[in-house]
């Protein structure tokens, strides 16, 4: 599958529970939605992404990349009920990085 630079690099950190190399997937204004919440700005998503990893143990299998639509089909496996799931990420680029990500 091609994915591009940064969603390989978004998938790598996540899968190496690495908080710090997933927050650098994303310009420093960036804005992630998950689970009914927003998370503004790098810090942030680094501080969420370690909490969840943490909580869930989640990685992250990529089914089917769209370019045109900027859509990341996975298979997400953790410690969570029901895993694994399958889940959507939709990303917004700016300057080769993640300017939003809403995970559905």
């Amino acid at each position: 599958m091609n994915l591009p630079k940064v969603v390989a690099d978004l998938v790598s950190a996540q899968n190496n529970f690495d908080s710090v190399a997933y927050a650098n997937c994303f310009i420093e204004t960036a804005v992630v939605f998950d689970e009914g919440k927003t998370h503004n700005g790098k810090k942030e998503i680094e501080h969420w992404i370690e909490k969840v990893n943490k909580e869930y143990q989640a990685t992250m299998k990529p089914l089917e990349y769209s370019a045109i639509e900027h859509t990341l089909k996975t298979e997400v496996s953790g410690t969570f009920p029901g895993s694994p799931i399958t889940m959507t990420y939709h990303y917004e680029f700016a300057d080769g990085l993640i300017q939003s990500l809403k995970i559905v």
